[in-house]
């Protein structure tokens, strides 16, 4: 049953920053339990105020609220009172929108009124589905506990319940002295289906080789301490720190703040005096509890190299070797750079220890030239096969159970189940003699097995195939997909020339792409997942899926794969220009016309365009990017990567409701807000890419100031203004017909309209490009307002159309795949990002 509940599993990321303009009675609330007055905490960052409580709770006569009469100026504000409960009662939040929250509850015991809390025991659940608290108790202390927790919730209601353990045999008393609710975006670890069944428990977060970081130093009010206590054998390691680190593209702040990649430890070199071949690790060791799977982010910056790509190492994670010969520069464009790795301990697990070791990567380095690092570590508990975070039974009758009112004596409950095992011994011998007078009925030809999709056939289908967890696991078998393509692994060894290196042509999110050549000579790029990859199995099957039974001029061709020894290997047809961003900027590559970008665009459009029309239930690209645009010869454009595919919505319906997927940067802020996907998030998406060809720069630049982080409102600004002609490739200055730039600049913008209901379809916007070309190769002397007409429907959009296909019968998952893609514009702010949605303005 535990290893059905993986299948289905939620992973988190941590949380992404949420300035305090984002907090409204909307989406937190922050509890002063027992308080009669707001508690602001000024020292926070942002500071925050805690309201009193007694509007949240729903039993209110079973409860008081009690005052520390030892509180003193010197004692935090926070914990001078406290809510405390004699019978189970709860509290209820009311939010606008499900998704995903962090609760913390805060306890801090004292003596007041004949009621001493360190004596309390209780439990505390949540949604009435997950045990978070089980038999538990704080005891005299100085140092607050706090419990921090992340849950789904499918309703935008959440109920927290305490109920006193009166079989402890201390006082029957549950208490709490504050809570704090809020909402978190869900895009924070990728490519993971999220239900209502998950939740998940914060249980160590570690600043590696630095001081404790308080709520003051972060941004989401977290608290990460020294590794000290953790750490075994101290003498092997060294403590480095920097004051100047810089943050990849899938990394930010929010992620976690600059503190924490500031220190690190890393192999202690003197230590080859004793070890001259350096193969030693550095230990972290910390207790867990068993029975449960085990989630593990690990934060890296190496601020301890004097050259970028010299760095290579392994890391173990219990009796996994999680990631060998991790090369940060894999990761990252320069030293100093922060990154994160996630990692699954597949479980439950026996073991009461959770080992973490770093050491040096045999197979890349010298004992010169090896070294190792680990900046920050986060865990966390996941629950278990029955909604629990601490117990093995069901929350859902802790949350109501009144021992009083619920006793059964033995003299009652024994009749009745003798009476009831009489009653079904009769029913059964009833039902054997009908079947004994009853004819055979005639046998059903077997039902060939339906193969596995992510797709649905009607609105109420699905099939129950979902992902596993995230990184660093594999799946058990593959599905027979019977499609005629796969290839053995040995010819895939045999046309990479054993993956070697020197064919390298990319590396992505999934895994390395090699550049190949198959025994009948065809020329292969060769895409394979590797052991931690941060896409998972669900995409490798929607890949084979959707392109095997796809064929489009503007799509790439899936020509096989290979799922031998738990490989993932695609194997698609040979793009020689390789991705649009590549041609765009960051290499050498010679500048592309206005000309060869508007047929570039065009060709992508067609590719979208035969997805969104193709079938009677269109296809959602969901990953629209510069890096899934690849260039062939002539620069022929193709759509790639159809991992995070959905079906659109069925005919009657407007919409798909699925957990947000995508790019950051990319990504349709109303997809992201209220989580209903249409075909316009694709256009959004598109939108982003074409002033990213204008422009030729990244969508998110963290380099640059604040209000030309984003491409997408950096562009519509200066659009606005009439002056888009000054953000253009300087390269393409004095090159663009001024009526082409602006029917360029109009498609553009309307595809960023904030609802999607205002976008154009991509045959719609397919059509003004074709335009804007028209425009670039004539340059047709016009009146000013001849080329800014609405032209979106002028012409039928079977004009613009891909070639007919046949239909195909897909299904699969009504649910959908949750998380984010990763990509050099991942993991960074909902502020910078989706600054409209935070400050209620439309674009």
């Amino acid at each position: 049953m535990a290893m059905d509940l993986m299948l289905g599993i939620t992973i988190l990321s941590l949380f992404f920053h949420l300035s305090s303009s984002a907090f409204t009675d909307n989406n937190s609330s922050f509890l002063a339990c027992g308080s009669t007055s707001t508690i602001s905490l000024t020292s926070d960052n942002p500071p925050r105020g805690f309201i009193p409580d007694f509007g949240f709770l729903i039993s209110k006569s079973k409860s008081l609220a009690l005052s520390n009469p030892s509180a003193s100026s010197n004692s935090p504000t926070l914990y001078a009172a406290a809510r405390v409960f004699t019978e189970p009662s709860s509290y209820q939040f009311k939010f606008d929108s499900q998704g995903l929250y962090v609760l913390r509850l805060h306890f801090f015991p004292f003596s007041a009124q004949n009621h001493d809390l360190a004596t309390a025991r209780f439990n505390v659940s949540a949604l009435d589905r997950f045990l978070l608290l089980a038999d538990f108790g704080v005891p005299n202390t100085q140092i607050p506990i706090i419990k921090e927790y992340l849950l789904w919730v499918d309703t935008g209601e959440i109920t927290i319940t305490f109920t006193p353990n009166s079989n402890s045999g201390t006082s029957s008393l549950a208490f709490v002295n504050a809570i704090e609710v809020f909402t978190a975006p869900t895009m924070l670890i990728g490519n993971i289906n999220q239900t209502q069944d998950q939740a998940m428990e914060t249980v160590y977060r570690i600043n590696v080789g630095g001081p404790k970081v308080t709520p003051a130093n972060d941004t989401l009010w977290r608290t990460w301490v020294p590794d000290d206590d953790y750490l075994l054998s101290k003498d092997l390691s060294v403590e480095s720190s920097t004051k100047s680190i810089t943050y990849s593209a899938q990394d930010s702040p929010e992620v976690a703040p600059p503190f924490i990649y500031e220190t690190a430890r890393s192999m202690n070199k003197s230590s080859m005096n004793s070890n001259p071949g350096f193969n030693f690790n550095i230990t972290w060791s910390f207790p867990v509890t068993p029975g449960y799977t085990y989630f593990i982010r690990l934060h890296f910056c190496d601020i301890v190299s004097q050259t970028f790509t010299t760095l290579y190492f392994d890391v173990y994670i219990g009796d996994k070797f999680a990631y060998p010969d991790l090369h940060p520069a894999d990761f990252t464009d320069n030293l100093a750079e922060a990154f994160f790795r996630d990692f699954t301990l597949d479980g439950p697990t026996s073991q009461q220890v959770l080992n973490v070791s770093i050491g040096r990567s045999v197979e890349k380095t010298t004992p010169l030239t090896a070294n190792a690092i680990l900046n920050g570590l986060e865990i966390m508990k996941v629950n278990n096969s029955v909604g629990s975070l601490n117990g093995t039974f069901n929350p859902g009758s802790v949350a109501s159970q009144d021992n009083k009112k619920n006793s059964v004596s033995l003299a009652v409950l024994i009749p009745c189940i003798v009476g009831g095992a009489l009653l079904i011994i009769l029913a059964i011998t009833a039902l054997l003699l009908c079947k004994k007078r009853r004819p055979k009925p005639a046998t059903k030809p077997k039902q060939s097995p339906v193969s596995w999709s992510p797709y649905r056939t009607g609105v109420a289908d699905s099939i129950g195939l979902s992902s596993k967890f995230t990184d660093g696991t594999a799946p058990n078998a593959s599905p027979n997909f019977n499609l005629g393509l796969h290839i053995a692994f040995a010819e895939i060894k045999a046309a990479t020339n054993d993956f070697d290196e020197k064919l390298v042509i990319g590396t992505g999110g999934f895994g390395k792409v090699y550049r190949g050549t198959l025994t009948d000579g065809t020329r292969v790029a060769v895409k394979r997942g590797m052991p931690g990859s941060k896409q998972g199995y669900p995409e490798f099957q929607t890949e084979i899926i959707v392109l095997s039974q796809i064929r489009h001029r503007h799509l790439v061709s899936l020509i096989g794969y290979c799922d031998e020894r738990s490989e993932m290997i695609l194997v698609y047809e040979y793009m020689e220009k390789g991705p649009l961003r590549r041609c765009l900027y960051g290499s050498d590559l010679p500048c592309l016309s206005w000309k060869q970008r508007l047929e570039i665009c065009i060709g992508a459009a067609r590719g979208l365009h035969y997805l969104h029309t193709g079938y009677s239930h269109n296809i959602i690209h969901r990953d629209v990017k510069s890096t899934n645009i690849l260039l062939g010869e002539n620069y022929l454009a193709k759509v790639s990567d159809f991992g995070l595919s959905r079906l659109g919505p069925s005919y009657g319906e407007t919409h798909v409701s699925t957990m947000v997927k995508g790019t950051f940067g990319y990504l349709d802020p109303e997809y992201f807000k209220v989580q209903k996907l249409t075909d316009k998030s694709d256009v959004y998406s598109f939108g982003v890419l074409l002033f990213e060809v204008l422009c030729a720069r990244p969508v998110i630049d963290q380099r640059l100031d604040r209000d030309q982080l984003n491409l997408a409102e950096w562009a519509l600004n200066w659009h606005r203004r009439g002056q888009l002609e000054k953000i253009i490739d300087p390269r393409l200055e004095g090159k663009i017909n001024s009526n082409s730039l602006k029917k360029f600049g109009e498609t553009a913008e309307k595809c960023l309209a904030e609802y999607g209901v205002d976008r154009p379809t991509i045959g719609d916007v397919l059509w003004n490009l074709e335009y804007a070309l028209q425009l670039q190769e004539t340059e047709l002397k016009r009146e000013p307002f001849e080329d800014s007409v609405n032209t979106d429907s002028q012409i039928p959009v079977a004009a613009v159309g891909g070639a007919p296909s046949t239909s195909i019968s897909i299904d699969g998952d009504s649910n959908g795949m949750t998380g984010m893609s990763e990509s050099t514009s991942d993991m960074i702010t909902t502020t910078n990002v989706f600054s409209q949605l935070i400050t209620g303005e439309g674009r």
